[in-house]
């Protein structure tokens, strides 16, 4: 009795363990692992945690190497901002288009800048000018809140996924194969600040054209350019994938948006003629100045020069020259006023 129940015992445990072993009844694969890029973005904030979810979407589904999954995925990103950086450019050019007009309220704000009430009709008029083109003071900056947080975004995800995610190792292809180590030939570095001098020196004055400070930020910005060369030595080849990517799409944006046709289209006026024209409007209608009407005087007769003195110095014979033509303008005026009060 005894050894009947062993037995039968001794075959349920078998039973079970063929059950157990058994996948066709359990499933034919194991449950699916977590992904390394899931891992690494445990720990990043929320908009960063999705991009390098994005990055690992547009990798498994094309099945591209990680550097061409990261330039695909600038690629989306860049193409998606473009509508933002058209309204940008408008936004610009319209604000370019004020500016003579911003710097006639300035001229007629010293003019009156004793009057009591001076200070405060100068904001309304300047807060008008805005109103009616359409822009605030804060345009120039609509810029760098577009790109600025895409750029940290960007570098944040790529170099947690460098630091985390094995598969960087092999990611790459050339000569940067390894994703997660500088580039020892200084290749990507170079390329990157070559692509941002160009970008510098192409596109940066499109929509600031007549802007006075469009000269100083490119100066700054060239420095920049070389500047980064020794900065960037040391950033994981991963990164250099969006960089480079992001200068080449504004390479191609900018060459894009500087053909007149595609601006007439967009509705983007030119800046040039109208900044020229209106800038002329301003000068001509400034009245003539005591400068002007001091260099519109005839010039002095040759009997006037003999009459200075000759002492070898020719800033002496130019100061008694410039002191007869004062005398000159005074004796002028005192005839206009006469002829007024007469």
């Amino acid at each position: 009795m005894t050894s009947a129940s062993g037995e039968s015992s001794h075959q349920f445990d078998e039973f079970v363990t063929d059950v157990i072993s058994d996948q066709s009844l359990v499933g034919a694969s194991p449950l699916p692992a977590v992904s390394e890029v899931a891992i690494a973005a445990a720990d990043s904030s929320l908009p960063v945690a999705a991009l390098q979810h994005l990055i690992d979407g547009v990798h498994s589904f094309t099945g591209l190497n990680w550097w061409a999954s990261i330039a695909l995925t600038t690629i989306m990103i860049r193409g998606a901002t473009v509508p933002l950086l058209i309204n940008q450019m408008r936004s610009l050019t319209k604000l370019n288009l004020m500016r003579p007009h911003l710097e006639e309220l300035n001229q007629k704000f010293k003019e009156t800048a004793m009057e009591p009430d001076a200070v405060s009709q100068h904001q309304q008029r300047v807060m008008a000018l805005f109103r009616e083109h359409g822009v605030t003071p804060f345009t120039p900056l609509k810029g760098l809140l577009i790109q600025g947080p895409i750029f940290v975004c960007f570098f944040l995800a790529i170099r947690n996924m460098a630091e985390k995610v094995p598969s960087f190792h092999t990611g790459g292809t050339l000569w940067f194969v390894d994703l997660t180590t500088p580039d020892s030939f200084f290749v990507l570095p170079i390329l990157t600040s070559l692509t941002f001098w160009i970008l510098v020196e192409c596109n940066m004055q499109e929509g600031m054209e007549g802007n006075p400070m469009t000269g100083t930020m490119k100066k700054y910005c060239r420095i920049l350019a070389l500047v980064a060369i020794p900065v960037t030595m040391g950033f994981p080849k991963a990164i250099f994938g969006y960089w480079l990517t992001s200068n080449l799409f504004s390479l191609l944006y900018g060459t894009v948006m500087r053909q007149p046709g595609i601006k007439k289209i967009l509705n983007i006026p030119e800046v040039l003629d109208s900044s020229i024209s209106a800038s002329q409007t301003t000068v001509s209608t400034t009245p003539p100045t005591r400068q002007d009407n001091f260099m519109s005087d005839p010039a002095p007769s040759p009997s006037s020069l003999k009459e200075t003195p000759k002492f070898g110095s020719r800033r002496i014979s130019s100061a008694s020259v410039i002191s007869q033509r004062i005398r000159s303008l005074q004796r002028k005026v005192k005839a206009r006023n006469k002829a007024k009060k007469a």
